[in-house]
């Protein structure tokens, strides 16, 4: 896996995916996990979201194929 705090850059697909709305959850991870996302600096809950939506797309690429 990699070590990487920056996902890989974003297609401009991803870049126009979803609506811009955010909604507040609560979501339960790693403690390791998390200090590794902070640990790069401001923007790690955008970070999340990002590998999130990276594996939500590779998802449903795979799904449609």
């Amino acid at each position: 896996m990699d070590r990487n705090p920056e996902p890989a850059a974003a297609s401009s697909k991803t870049q126009v995916a979803g609506n811009g709305v955010k909604q507040i959850v609560t979501i339960r991870l790693d403690v390791d996990m998390l200090e590794w996302f902070k640990s790069a600096g401001p923007g790690y809950q955008t970070r999340i979201n990002q590998v999130l939506r990276e594996h939500m797309d590779a998802q449903r690429t795979a799904q449609a194929d």
